[in-house]
Order: structure tokens, then C-alpha cells, then sequence
């Protein structure tokens, strides 16, 4: 049964809503509702030697919860603050470690785990513009573009992203609020420093996105544009498309991921995508064997290989293990269309995917939207991943077009691209190019 509070609101909706809105009330609201009012309740504080952390800040995997089959579990609440830098030239010895005691106060704070806070901050190619010396290659950055013909995106260039997680949204509330210099505490330990000094930091969207993920979430959210009323999102679905994704062998590791070579060795590239959902035709004209076949392949909607959002399916979509992607060219023949995990299965390397997603649903501005952020050793891997979802190839049917029958294209729509560097936690505050 869902937790409601004394006005018949259900807590999930409640601390969506909360995390949504920000600021100091809502951080209260959001306490009262999920510790009490006592803001060092009931979450576990974090750590005070910093080698104790992994050396990567995307390093999360071993410190979420995982799935009865073995799948990792992203942690439920997100948040995404885009800042720039507030200072003139490049930044001062004092700055980074301003930014550094803010970040390491965080660590103590929190747990480092989906029960306490995980984050990752990142930087722009637009930040390393100010250095007169380059980035080097091996960091694998590179400024956001379009990657298909029907997009324009608008081009997120803040100098840095911070990505903050947790299944508490009281937790995200409250480490930002510490972070702009609101609170002295953070879950009863005290920040020893803060960003307001060092950075711009936003206040609403777009520098300012918030999202949520996990069994229930969508279904608890679908009153919002993009969704028809009609929709009856799977209770058991943790994103709004009615499916669950990141199972754990189509994902790559987050060694694979891991800059292997050069400054930032040890770190790796985020890609952050805002993208419109329009779903009215998915759930009024698509019946469920149609869904299915575009958003995995038509071999399972024949088969009936997905119940419900895909538990079933255990740590894999199955489309590879259904030669699903060596048939693609013959299902856009005799099927008519053809299935976004079908597609992008082919981006890989050495039998590994691309690319390690951590993408959440959004309400953003009252509409149903996803944040698709992925972390991957280059941006070259992402752009590869993404240009297989276009299914260019198979316009050559005559039933498959550059979004109809291709996919899940058609009721995507992608509004705000962003390229970071995640450098390893040792180099996080402010680097230069070469932070050696």
C-alpha cells in the first residue's frame, strides 16, 4: 500500500513534487515527510578519510542495491545543477579548494550509497576554453552536435554539471541547499565550505532538472503533457515507456568506461541529453505487441518474451542472445519495422557495449520527459551508440522511415545536448587541462 501523508498524498508523488520545486521549504516539507522533521534522521553518514572512496566519481555500481537478478538499481531521485564559473580568468589555488572542502564536507555528510548520496560534477568543453593549454586527447571530450538529420538541439555549455542521487529526496534537497551556503548542516555535519563563492549556481530549469526513477515512480507521475489520461503505465514499470532498461549484460562496466590513459586517467565522459516525450499514440493507437516490437525487436513480440516491464527477462534485454541484430535488415522486410534495442546492440566493442547508462524520467516544466546520461571512456562512444538508434540503414524499406516503424524515434524528441568530463576524484575541483 502507498505511504500518504495527513492530506491523502501519496509520500512518492509528494517527494517528487518536493525535489521538483527546491529550495528551503520544500527541503522542510520534504524532511518532515521522510525523517520526521529531524534532519539527521534515518540516513547513514558518510566517511572522513576521502581514499576510503573509489578514485572515480562514477564509481557507483558496488554501492547501489541490485535486482533479484543481479541488475543494478539506480538509486530513485536525481538532480542536475548546471553551473558556470563565477570568477574572471582561470581559477585560483583558493577556488579549488573551496570546491574541494564542499565536496569532501558532502562525503562526510552522506553515506556514499543510494541510501545516503551518490554525485559526480563535470566540465564543459566551454570550461576548459578559458585554459591556454589544450585538453589533451585522451580525455575523450568533445563539444555537443546534433546526431541525426530531424534534431535540433539547444547546446547545454555551462562550465560544469553536478549530478546528484539518492532514494531520499529529502538528501538531494538538502546537499543542495548545503552546497549554495543555505545550511551550516548537512544530515547533522557541518560544510566546511560551499560553492556560492566559486560558482553561479541555478535556481529553476534549465540550470535547474530534476527526475526520478524505479518501479511505481511513472505511474505515480502521468499527470503531466505527453502522457494521454488513457495511459495505463505498468504499476511495476520504472520508466514511462512501460519498460524497464539497464539490465546488466547490455550495459557497459564502469571499468570499461574508465579513461584508461593520460591526466584523467581513472575518470571518464558524461553525456547529458533533455528529451521530450510524446507518448498519446504509444498508449492509444500501439497495441502491446507493437510496443514491444519497437522498443525491443519483433521477435519478441512474436515469441511473447516480455511480461509485464521485462522482469522476466533477468539481466539481459535477450536481443542479442535472439540474433535480433544480425536479423534487423529481414525484420524491416517482412515485419515492417524494427526495435530500439535491436539497434542500438550493435554499438559495441570487443562484445562490450558502449556506453553505461543512468537515465531518469522528468516532469520538468510539466512534461513527461527523460534525462538520458551516460558515461562512456570517449563522447566518440556515445555518438556511435546514438547514430545506431537512427536505424539509417533501413530507410530503404519502404515501411521504415527516419521515425516511423525505427524504434521508439517517434515519440522521442530530443531538446538540450551536454558533453562533460568526469575527471577522477582526486582532480575534481577546477581542473586545468593538465591537472598533473
Amino acid at each position: 500500500m502507498t505511504a500518504r501523508d495527513s492530506r491523502g498524498i501519496p509520500r512518492r508523488e509528494f517527494v517528487k513534487s518536493a525535489v521538483a520545486i527546491g529550495g528551503t521549504a520544500a527541503l522542510a516539507a520534504c524532511l518532515d515527510r521522510e525523517r520526521g522533521g529531524d534532519d539527521a534522521a534515518s540516513i547513514p553518514t558518510g566517511r572522513d578519510d576521502p581514499t576510503s572512496l573509489p578514485s572515480g566519481q562514477h564509481t557507483w555500481n558496488r554501492f547501489l542495491a541490485t535486482d533479484d537478478h543481479g541488475n543494478d538499481v539506480m538509486a530513485r531521485h536525481h538532480l542536475l545543477l548546471y553551473l558556470d564559473y563565477a570568477g574572471d580568468g582561470t581559477p585560483t589555488s583558493d577556488e579549488r579548494e573551496t570546491v574541494e572542502t564542499a565536496f569532501r564536507s558532502l562525503e562526510r555528510a552522506f553515506e556514499w550509497s543510494n541510501e545516503g548520496l551518490l554525485f559526480t560534477v563535470g566540465y564543459s568543453p566551454a570550461y576548459f576554453d578559458r585554459f591556454d593549454e589544450s585538453l589533451p586527447e585522451t580525455a575523450g571530450l568533445a563539444e555537443p552536435k546534433a546526431l541525426s538529420p530531424f534534431e535540433e538541439p539547444e547546446f547545454d555549455t555551462n562550465d560544469a554539471v553536478v549530478h546528484l542521487a539518492s532514494d531520499h529526496g529529502s538528501v538531494l534537497l538538502e546537499a543542495e541547499e548545503a552546497l549554495k551556503g543555505s545550511r551550516e548542516k548537512a544530515n547533522g555535519v557541518e560544510m566546511e565550505a560551499h560553492l556560492g563563492d566559486v560558482f553561479d549556481l541555478p535556481s529553476e530549469f534549465p540550470g535547474r532538472r530534476t527526475g526520478f526513477v524505479g518501479d511505481g515512480l511513472p505511474a505515480k507521475n502521468q499527470d503531466v503533457d505527453g502522457i494521454p489520461e488513457e495511459a495505463d503505465i505498468d504499476e511495476d514499470a520504472p520508466l514511462y515507456m512501460g519498460f524497464k532498461s539497464g539490465f546488466k549484460k547490455n550495459q557497459a562496466s564502469e571499468d570499461f568506461v574508465t579513461i584508461q590513459e593520460g591526466p584523467f586517467a581513472g575518470g571518464t565522459t558524461q553525456h547529458v541529453s533533455r528529451i521530450r516525450l510524446r507518448l498519446d499514440d504509444w498508449y492509444t493507437e500501439n497495441d502491446r505487441e507493437e510496443n514491444v516490437a519497437k522498443m525491443f525487436c519483433p521477435a519478441h513480440a512474436e515469441e511473447g518474451k516480455v511480461e509485464g516491464a521485462g522482469d522476466n527477462l533477468g539481466d539481459s534485454s535477450g536481443v542479442e542472445e535472439a540474433d535480433c541484430v544480425e536479423s534487423i535488415d529481414e525484420d524491416a522486410r517482412t515485419h515492417g519495422r524494427i526495435g530500439h534495442t535491436q539497434k542500438t546492440a550493435a554499438a559495441r566493442e570487443d562484445g562490450s557495449p558502449l556506453i553505461l547508462r543512468r537515465d531518469f524520467d522528468s516532469t520538468d516544466r510539466g512534461e513527461a520527459g527523460l534525462h538520458f546520461l551516460a558515461v562512456q571512456r570517449r563522447i566518440e562512444d556515445f555518438e556511435t551508440t546514438r547514430e545506431a538508434m537512427n536505424g539509417t540503414e533501413q530507410t530503404k524499406h519502404p515501411t521504415i522511415r527516419q521515425r516511423v516503424n525505427n524504434g521508439i524515434l517517434e515519440y522521442t524528441f530530443v531538446k538540450r545536448r551536454g558533453n562533460f568530463l568526469l575527471p577522477p576524484r582526486a582532480h575534481r575541483a577546477l581542473p586545468g587541462p593538465n591537472p598533473q
